[in-house]
């Protein structure tokens, strides 16, 4: 009788096989495609997480399959063509181009370290880099989400698709996870420069409008700190720029659905600004490691229509920090500090290893 194994194959294995160590930098996800049957399938996805949406599943996937991706995927992609590029998504883009600047920024600094790129939904998904890191023979896995503030809708669900991988998995790798570095200093200071250096070039506003993305309250009142990490790095980015608690204010964006989420919502609050008479509103997705359909779409597009219309006269949004130079160093730093105790500045000799190796065979067999 065969018998089957619940895990998969590992990859080839050689006695003295050097220990390698990797980073996976994760982001939340994009379809593969501006299309309503790519929109769809990415849908689907990351709305069937009971990490996002937190209801009677009975209940959520007769509405998320009889309701939202009958009517929701069309519209939402003519929304991802408005933002598509020549190289295709705009989160997908910025995440590629993330990890290949840190691989080099830690190559400069002699990290022997593979960078990675992963999407917790749609492609390139944790489980397949994970596969592919198992093969070039990584032992120590450093997951780097691109979300500063914690959510169990974010952060948690990316380290649920990694635990998920490690079910079937024989040899797992040693693991470390940054869950959030919402008040880092690095990560401050790249946010507040790419301000000043907007406002250098184009003055200064009205108001900052700093937009996050939205979650439901109810995870607040259950216990997910995700709306006081904002609320700090809110604050924390005021005070490098100096500014009064008149100068600026917080607002969260992307609702879904009829429940209350955190607020003030970002397009009411725009809104409110246009009618109260504030002339020029600029506004930035501290957040949002990655410009994106969030960004760029229902901010850069929707969020300046509805401001005009309620009597603003300028509009700007400041991009996400992207491939800054400034954030790539403090992204390094912060990858760096969680990279210490693994032996990633020096590459172990291979004969040693295997010197080693049969040299502890030989006393093993003797005893």
């Amino acid at each position: 009788m065969l018998l089957t194994s619940p895990f998969q194959p590992e990859p080839p294995y050689t006695h003295g096989q050097v220990p390698r160590t990797a980073v996976l930098l994760c982001n939340l996800g994009t379809p593969d495609a501006p299309t309503p049957q790519a929109v769809r399938r990415y849908l689907a996805e990351f709305l069937s997480d009971p990490r996002v949406v937190e209801i009677p599943r009975l209940l959520w996937l007769l509405i998320l399959h009889g309701i939202i991706l009958r009517t929701r995927p069309a519209k939402s992609a003519a929304k991802y063509a408005s933002v598509w590029t020549k190289e295709g998504s705009p989160l997908k883009v910025w995440t590629e181009k993330q990890a290949k600047l840190l691989q080099g920024w830690l190559g400069q600094r002699n990290h022997q370290v593979k960078v990675r790129w992963a999407m917790r939904y749609g492609s390139t998904s944790i489980a397949s880099q994970l596969d592919a890191m198992k093969a070039e023979g990584v032992t120590r896995v450093l997951i780097v989400p691109a979300y500063p503030q914690y959510s169990a809708t974010t952060t948690a669900s990316l380290c649920d698709a990694v635990y998920t991988w490690a079910t079937k998995t024989r040899a797992i790798p040693e693991f470390r996870f940054i869950n959030r570095y919402h008040d880092d200093a690095g990560y401050i200071a790249a946010l507040a420069s790419s301000i000043q250096r907007y406002w250098k070039v184009n003055g200064k506003p009205d108001k900052l409008l700093m937009s996050f993305h939205g979650v439901p309250e109810r995870t607040l009142q259950l216990g997910d700190m995700y709306h006081c990490e904002c609320h700090k790095t809110a604050r924390l980015l005021a005070e490098a720029l100096n500014l009064g608690k008149d100068q600026y204010q917080v607002s969260f964006q992307s609702r879904l659905g009829r429940a209350k989420w955190l607020e003030p919502y970002t397009e009411p609050t725009l809104i409110a600004m246009g009618k109260a008479g504030v002339k020029r509103v600029d506004v930035v997705c501290p957040g949002f490691s990655s410009d994106c359909l969030e960004t760029l779409e229902e901010i850069n597009m929707e969020g300046r229509e509805a401001f005009k219309q309620a009597g603003g006269k300028e509009f700007h949004y400041i991009p996400c920090l992207n491939d800054d130079p400034e954030w790539i160093t403090a992204l390094c730093n912060l990858t760096q500090k969680h990279l210490q105790g693994w032996p990633t500045l020096e590459v172990p000799d291979a004969a040693v290893l295997q010197t080693s190796r049969k040299a502890a065979v030989k006393m093993g067999a003797k005893q």
